[in-house]
């Protein structure tokens, strides 16, 4: 069943229960923009930023741990940039690893039941080619969207745009890695970024595979609200959502602020829940 927050005194405050039937509904409709975060590859047993870091000391001649004292993922990463210079020669090693020949995207559940959704819109800060790879395994067209020169792509009929946020593989120079490209994402003036304002508008958004401690998720939540409020103000913003594996009050309160809605479901394992959610959702 889905979770939800019950009010102090009592455990923590309760969503309505009609959230999950609203967000069925949107569905439905086709009303719900999916993002997709990295907590869905790493269900397929990708490696996490930990190990790509720890390749990052070992390329420039440190001891993992002490390199990974030296600052966050992103500065280190600005700093492998800064003093490797062949950040190509990465990207192909982050391609060969993150598709290793021995990860089966088949068996995943999850990414079926991000196929099965019909979702019209889904943007994914992945740079992964897992999404696209589900979707010609169960046999359904979608258009990937990387820059500009794909927007031209677009079809007019209800075919799934996956839109690659933070860069693909396929495209070196669109990969969003270091802490300089990453600042150029948060200032929301790329084609992707107008393009997204224009999806946001009149659906909801629904985050999955996503760190509450995340920065830049955070920040997207703050940018999406305030484009909200800009382009329609005085009508209530469409509800949005984010699947966590377990409840959190004192998140629900923060990202309730800015329109962003937590759900979670009771199930021991990260990547069952998030399946069971689906399931709920889509299912």
């Amino acid at each position: 069943l889905v979770a939800f927050p019950t009010p102090a005194g009592d455990g923590p405050p309760t969503a309505p229960a009609a959230s999950l039937d609203d967000l069925r509904a949107d569905c439905r409709r086709g009303k719900v923009l999916l993002f997709v975060g990295a907590g869905v590859s790493l269900s397929l047993g990708l490696p996490d930023w930990s190990e790509l870091i720890d390749h990052m000391a070992q390329e420039l001649g440190f001891e993992p741990d002490e390199f990974r004292g030296y600052g966050s993922y992103l500065a280190l990463a600005e700093y492998f940039r800064l003093h490797h210079g062949d950040v190509a020669q990465l990207h192909r090693w982050m391609d060969r690893r993150w598709h290793d020949a021995g990860i089966r995207v088949q068996d995943s559940r999850v990414h079926e039941l991000i196929v099965r959704g019909g979702f019209r819109l889904i943007y994914t800060t992945n740079y992964d080619r897992w999404l696209e790879r589900a979707f010609e395994h169960h046999g359904r067209p979608y258009v990937k969207i990387v820059d500009v020169g794909d927007l031209a792509h677009i079809r007019p009929d209800a075919t799934t745009q996956i839109v690659k946020f933070h860069g693909d593989f396929e495209r070196e120079d669109s990969i969003v890695l270091d802490e300089t490209s990453y600042f150029r994402r948060l200032e929301f003036e790329s084609p992707l970024d107008i393009k997204l304002r224009a999806d946001v508008l009149g659906r909801s958004v629904l985050f999955i595979g996503y760190s509450l401690s995340d920065v830049n998720l955070r920040y997207l939540f703050f940018r999406l609200a305030c484009l909200w409020k800009q382009a329609m103000p005085g009508t209530p913003q469409p509800r949005s959502y984010i699947f966590t594996p377990e409840p959190n009050p004192v998140q629900q309160a923060v990202l309730g602020q800015w329109g962003i809605e937590m759900l979670s479901v009771d199930a021991g394992d990260p990547g069952q829940a998030l399946a069971a959610f689906l399931e709920q959702v889509v299912g």
